[in-house]
């Protein structure tokens, strides 16, 4: 039989998603920057393989896998929608009408209504801002290397809170909330601050910018869920905490899937028929 692949060729990670010999999805992952690295692995493992492609990247990524076949492709919103909804029945989480963020290089964001989908916004903030951002306040450009210091963080010296505004008077909101990000470079210079700190910060960035904007879309919607997705979740705790907090802080209900940086992937490979 032959192996069925969906691969979501991405800005910054390619992810794919297989049928094992258990009959059971699988999952690899190689950053986009090695697309040889896919190449070698697929020729090794699945020479035989039936592909379908997504993403913005999955026309360079072709021309590596130089087939003779020719490889059919799925526009990416539909393969990720596709891929949430397949995982939303397979957690058994209930979910008709939701917020969908998707946070790869940058950040799209999604309305769904049962089987609908369409969208509705997004961002330029996202993972490609945690490597960019990251790499140019600390020198540190290993992606991996940028999610593990940033975990031992603190962002009281980088960020501006409410309460720290409102010193002794009456807040007029929640004083643990972000006044500004990074404002606390300028007005708390005498404190000292880290690699580690400033990456905190770089992550407060991204999470609190993606929470907000999502907030405001469940409520221009009336929706209460809200489903965070993408490759710069993955093993990233701090910022789905930051993501989390903030959302339940809005009273809205954050949802996060167990193989979320792959939903384009998993759709894909259901498309691959």
């Amino acid at each position: 039989m032959t192996t069925r692949i969906g691969i979501d060729a991405g800005g910054t990670l390619t992810k794919v998603a297989y049928w094992d010999e258990k009959k059971e999805m699988s999952f690899q992952k190689f950053p986009s920057s090695d697309f040889n690295a896919v190449k070698d692995w697929l020729e090794t493992n699945h020479s035989l393989a039936s592909i379908c492609l997504t993403g913005g990247r999955a026309e360079q990524l072709k021309r590596y896998l130089s087939s003779k076949i020719e490889i059919p492709y799925i526009v990416e919103f539909d393969a990720t929608m596709n891929g949430v909804m397949y995982q939303l029945k397979e957690e058994v989480v209930s979910s008709d009408s939701a917020i969908i963020a998707n946070i790869g290089t940058g950040t799209s964001i999604h309305i769904m209504q049962d089987e609908t989908h369409s969208r509705i916004g997004g961002t330029g903030v996202g993972g490609g801002t945690l490597l960019g951002l990251g790499s140019a306040l600390t020198g540190i450009s290993d992606y991996k290397d940028i999610i593990e210091l940033s975990k031992e963080g603190k962002r009281g010296s980088i960020d501006i809170l409410v309460s720290d505004i409102y010193q002794h008077n009456k807040l007029p909101i929640k004083g643990s909330l972000t006044a500004s990000n990074f404002g606390g470079i300028a007005l708390k210079s005498e404190e000292t601050r880290n690699h580690s700190d400033l990456l905190a910060g770089v992550q407060g960035i991204i999470g609190e910018v993606v929470a907000t904007l999502c907030i405001q879309a469940a409520d221009a919607h009336r929706v209460e869920d809200v489903i965070y997705i993408g490759s710069t979740l993955e093993e990233n705790e701090l910022l789905q905490k930051i993501i989390e907090s903030y959302t339940i802080l809005k009273q809205k209900k954050p949802i996060f899937l167990e193989k979320h940086g792959f939903s384009g992937a998993i759709g894909a490979l259901l498309e691959n028929k």
